[in-house]
């Protein structure tokens, strides 16, 4: 019998339409069979919830160029144990950068013998490389990002209006979502002191992520362009992007893990390992992204996943300016969230969503615990807790704004087509 048919029951299966008592016959890596879980068949996951994989569209795994920040051996480590069973990885910060079809080629090279989930990737617009676009288009590519300010290296400069407008259209015509880093920095305000975070915070303010929302907004009103909001941290920018949706306009929105955790107020000066752009803001501004989750203007979450040697954040020194900007989360998204979506009464099925049915659809893959669907699946403990210790993560480095933090949720099971990820048994998508 082929090692990946097996059936497995569970008091609490998370289905798209509901968290049910079932039985779930997998064979040959891909579910078969969705029955009652009074069937004496498989192993018995008792309370132990079984999940779908989770679909996190938006990690930077740096390989080839910079695989010393990263890489696709350990980030799609970190992935598997993290239950992040399929992940698509951003055009930065590996060198080169995806603007090419070369590039691309390059990546998929450097990917293809070290992966443990599956993997797709993404372009990047800069400008002068907006003829590359419909090659990597044709080439597979799942989303075009655009950063609307400085990425934060010179080799991804940001897109201007004049390359929106030039890509947006061909775009809209083959139905692939435009990802946007939205913020534009006009007048950067100064950093008094460079080791406080509140004065960090002022220096990338609300109005920068608004001012970049209502140009996409426009954009995509004009071109039909589906438009991707990536790591929403402005609360504010909700009512906006909810009239928006409400108007009907093809637009996507995400947040991420960090946003959701952390607030402004409890960061103290100093700790760069905090450090992401946009800023994490104050509590009421947290607690504002729950509800647009709630509510759904807000899709889903992705883990925005920015690794860098840990150098790179000046920990030795504690300023703001000069360390490098993205949380390492990739391995620790699903108990972060449901340690806070649980305390807010929300449920796993939620979570289901927000991690993998709702990401999988902007990258049009299929996801969820469905009859024909592959068996990428997580067998995870709600109840359970675990201090997070950063040595024990598998990310390349192991510096984490989670270090010490008591989460709920322990994944006790990962399946890749119905197989325990490993280095190799992960395929290019």
């Amino acid at each position: 019998m082929d090692a990946r048919s097996f059936t497995l029951r569970s008091r609490r299966v998370v289905t798209p339409t509901g968290v049910v008592a079932a039985s779930v016959r997998v064979s040959e890596g891909v579910i078969v069979e969705i029955g009652p879980y009074d069937s004496e068949q498989g192993d018995d996951l008792g309370d132990w919830a079984l999940a779908p994989g989770l679909v996190d569209p938006h990690v930077h795994l740096n390989e080839p160029g910079r695989t010393d920040w990263e890489g696709f051996a350990t980030g799609t480590a970190a992935a598997a144990a993290g239950g992040v069973t399929t992940l698509v990885d951003m055009p930065l910060n590996s060198s080169p950068v995806t603007t090419s079809v070369a590039a691309l080629a390059a990546k998929r090279h450097a990917a293809k013998s070290n992966l443990s989930v599956d993997v797709a990737f993404h372009a990047g617009l800069v400008p002068g490389a907006e003829a590359e676009i419909a090659g990597l288009l044709d080439a597979g590519v799942r989303g075009v990002k655009a950063f609307l300010c400085h990425s934060g290296i010179d080799d991804f400069p940001a897109a201007t209006e004049r390359e929106l407008r030039a890509v947006m259209p061909l775009l809209a015509e083959r139905g692939v979502p435009l990802l946007a880093h939205a913020e534009i920095a006009h007048d950067t305000p100064p950093m008094p002191d460079p080791r406080c975070y509140a004065d960090y915070v002022a220096t990338r303010p609300a109005s920068f992520e608004r001012d970049a929302i209502a140009l996409l907004l426009d954009l995509c009103r004009e071109t039909g362009c589906p438009t991707h909001i990536v790591h929403l941290a402005d609360a504010g920018s909700l009512p906006t992007l909810r009239d928006a949706k409400a108007e009907g306009l093809p637009l996507t929105v995400e947040t991420c893990p960090h946003y959701l955790t952390f607030a402004a107020e409890e960061i103290a000066d100093g700790a760069t390992e905090f450090k992401c752009a946009p800023p994490i803001r104050d509590r009421a501004n947290r607690e504002g992204l729950w509800e647009g989750l709630a509510d759904g203007t807000i899709d889903f979450i992705a883990t925005d996943h920015s690794p860098c040697p840990p150098e790179m954040k000046q920990l030795h020194e504690g300023r703001f300016d000069l360390a490098w900007g993205g949380v390492s989360s990739l391995q620790l998204a699903l108990p972060a969230v449901w340690t806070e979506a649980s305390r807010r009464r929300h449920s796993l099925l939620d979570v289901a969503n927000w991690l993998s049915h709702r990401p999988a659809q902007l990258v049009g893959f299929d996801a969820g615990v469905v009859v024909g669907a592959a068996a990428n699946l997580v067998v995870f403990d709600p109840e359970a807790g675990f201090t997070v210790v950063g040595a024990d993560l598998l990310h390349r480095h192991k510096l984490t704004p989670y270090e010490g933090r008591t989460l709920r949720g322990v994944i006790k099971k990962v399946f890749l087509h119905g197989e325990t990820p490993a280095p190799g048994i992960g395929r290019l998508r």
